[in-house]
């Protein structure tokens, strides 16, 4: 989740979008960034007020705001995993016919909202991203699972489907990330050869752009050095459409996010 430059998207154009084609609102974005009338710009409080209702705001006494498993965010990401499962259950039995037996199945996920779900950090800083809140709040508290995902993840481990993790998150976050994930159920190795987060200060020598990397060339190197260890990626899942280009993936997952856009 490194996000030095987002841009809060509204819930009418990332929603209608989050179940279609790969491509689409990244490009709209770009081809209307210069509104030429204020009827073009969505009403912020408005927007804020929109994305809270798709998530179903629930708000506990001590002030924490947390999406309803109720929500239509809910039944939407548990929609896209259940047939991600399928998917990957008709790839394995590719497996089991001996069609690929010199590789070994694999699925990569991206971990902000994708594995972990970020509404709360996000009601909390009111959609203002910085570095300094974001470690405070992976430092101090743990994010709920994203709907349908950890059940996902812990079939495709169980299924002998080699789970990676690759995030955008800094490599001192390690440890939170870590707890976080072992903490709501997660049962997937999250050791160093499982879980990638972006290491600025010692990029690995397979990234060719080094600290310098965009969020694709990074994904996308890091994808591609998982492949380079035997294994056939079936499926990528993210969250962001920079978590899904670059190739060095049978398929992409997008999972819904209406909260921030990352290029």
């Amino acid at each position: 989740m490194s996000r030095s430059l987002r841009t809060v998207l509204p819930l009418v154009a990332v929603a209608a979008v989050a179940s279609t084609a790969f491509l689409g609102i990244g490009q709209a974005t770009a081809e209307h960034s210069v509104p030429r009338t204020d009827k073009e710009i969505p009403n912020l409080d408005q927007v804020k007020t929109r994305i809270e209702a798709y998530y179903g705001d629930i708000e506990t006494e001590d002030g924490e705001h947390y999406a309803s498993p109720h929500s239509n965010y809910a039944k939407q990401t548990r929609r896209i995993a259940a047939k991600a499962r399928k998917d990957l259950e008709s790839d394995l039995h590719e497996y089991s016919s001996a069609h690929k037996p010199h590789k070994k199945p694999a699925v990569v996920f991206d971990v902000d909202d994708t594995t972990l779900l970020t509404y709360n950090f996000e009601r909390e800083i009111g959609y203002h991203f910085t570095p300094q809140a974001q470690d405070e709040y992976l430092r101090t508290k743990n994010m709920d699972p994203v709907f349908g995902m950890r059940k996902l993840v812990n079939w495709a481990d169980s299924r002998g489907i080699t789970v990676f993790l690759v995030t955008g998150r800094k490599e001192y976050q390690r440890d939170w990330s870590v707890r976080n994930l072992k903490k709501v159920g997660y049962k997937n190795p999250v050791d160093k050869e499982h879980f990638f987060l972006k290491n600025e200060e010692n990029p690995p020598s397979y990234l060719d752009c080094g600290s310098d990397c965009t969020t694709v060339e990074y994904k996308s190197g890091t994808r591609e050095h998982i492949e380079d260890q035997g294994y056939d990626i079936l499926a990528n899942f993210g969250d962001q459409y920079s978590d899904l280009k670059g190739g060095h993936a049978d398929r992409r997952v997008k999972l819904p996010n209406p909260m921030y856009y990352l290029p």
